[in-house]
């Protein structure tokens, strides 16, 4: 019977550590907080988005990342997709349902009780769980730890790494295995705050009148990438769904910034005609007109006014450009991008530098928007690496 060693206590982690003892290896599990789940128990604050009901062939291309085999996604998400999670969870006596959205959520709109009754599961099929252990140091077939005890050296024969990001470094995920594995030897790409809200230059005096504003049914666009959906405005610039989709556009420009088209669902010229015999005041008449809300006003005035036309202000209100000057630090994220390289690990997710060492979660370099494809994502590569750690 295999020994498998799991660093790392959220959702890949314990996925892996699930898969590994329900086929008989001895499994002991290690994570540097108090208790796990802690990333995973914030997340279920917005009621735990597990996953989402799209089609496979959709949901494959919700993630993203530098040099990403193609077929890395459909490979794992067919050893555990989100029919799987959905079955899963049925398992542990917590029922789901597909929200409008196509989310998926317990009933419960809690992530507790799961968690409670997984790691029930998990103590029963003999997971050995060893809390208050931080990763010092690691190599093929042994980590070293720093623990109340002292230093603490295990040794497996297999290691499954699901250490998480760099995001929400207070429940646990705070990158610090990044120079741990650079130590090592292992490529690892900067970690970089993904799912996150970015800043604009506000006035002083626009910025109180915008805070904790939405900017509803909007379509966001960088280049030819368009997100609809809601924009919550801040006093330092954006958060929301919109912003989360585009954010590797984003990134990837010299001088980010981002289109709104108020409006979508008019074109302009339909927008012009509903001005009809106005022939001036053409913004304060988009109130009453075009239903144009009064932060959709403000932020056009500041950024494009004054109007001297209705088809100027038409014109604008579809595609009004918002300049960013950077995102929110990645302590504010709710997924960071970056991670292990994938040209360092194989198709199995072996670190190819560290035989016998597997990563999983949100370690290795990808990233998705919000959804439920981050579970997803952990929930799959945590058991793909389990599942290749057992025929080590």
């Amino acid at each position: 019977m295999p020994h498998i060693l799991v660093i790392g206590g959220g959702p890949a982690g314990l996925r892996a550590a699930e898969v590994a003892s329900a086929a008989g290896a001895e499994v002991t599990l290690c994570d540097q907080k108090r208790s796990v789940g802690r990333k995973f128990l914030v997340a279920g604050k917005g009621g735990l988005n597990l996953t989402h009901s799209e089609e496979l062939e959709t949901f494959v291309t919700r993630y993203q990342g530098p040099n990403q085999p193609d077929d890395f996604w459909r490979r794992a998400l067919g050893k555990f997709d989100n029919k799987a999670i959905r079955a899963w969870a049925a398992r542990l006596d917590v029922g789901t349902f597909v929200q409008k959205s196509r989310r998926v959520y317990p009933k419960a709109l809690k992530a507790a009780p799961l968690l409670r009754r997984w790691v029930e599961k998990l103590r029963t099929q003999g997971v050995d769980f060893r809390m208050s252990h931080r990763l010092a140091s690691l190599a093929s077939g042994r980590a070293t730890f720093e623990s109340p005890e002292g230093v603490v050296s295990l040794e497996a024969d297999a290691i499954i790494l699901a250490l998480g990001g760099g995001s929400w470094p207070q429940t646990g995920s705070d990158g610090a295995w990044v120079k741990t594995l650079a130590n090592a030897g292992v490529e690892v790409s900067p970690l970089t705050p993904a799912n996150c809200g970015w800043e604009v230059e506000w006035s002083f005096g626009l910025a109180e009148q915008l805070e904790g504003q939405p900017l509803k049914n909007v379509v966001a666009s960088v280049g030819d990438d368009g997100a609809p959906g809601e924009i919550m405005l801040t006093r330092y610039g954006m958060e929301g769904g919109p912003l989360y989709a585009l954010g590797p556009a984003l990134r990837a420009m010299e001088e980010p910034a981002l289109t709104l088209d108020f409006k979508p669902t008019f074109t302009s010229r339909e927008l012009v005609a509903k001005m009809e015999s106005a022939k001036k005041n053409f913004l304060a008449e988009s109130q009453y007109r075009w239903k144009l809300s009064e932060p959709m006003r403000l932020i056009l005035d500041y950024f494009h006014g004054p109007f001297e036309s209705a088809e100027q202000l038409a014109r604008d209100a579809k595609a009004c450009r918002i300049p960013l000057t950077k995102p929110r630090p990645l302590a504010e994220a709710i997924s960071s991008a970056g991670g292990v390289a994938w040209k360092g690990i194989d198709d199995q997710l072996m670190i190819k530098e560290l035989p016998g060492v597997f990563v999983a979660g949100e370690m290795i370099d990808w990233e998705a928007p919000t959804g439920g494809y981050l579970l997803q994502g952990c929930f799959a590569s945590g058991t793909l690496a389990a599942e290749s750690a057992l025929r080590d």
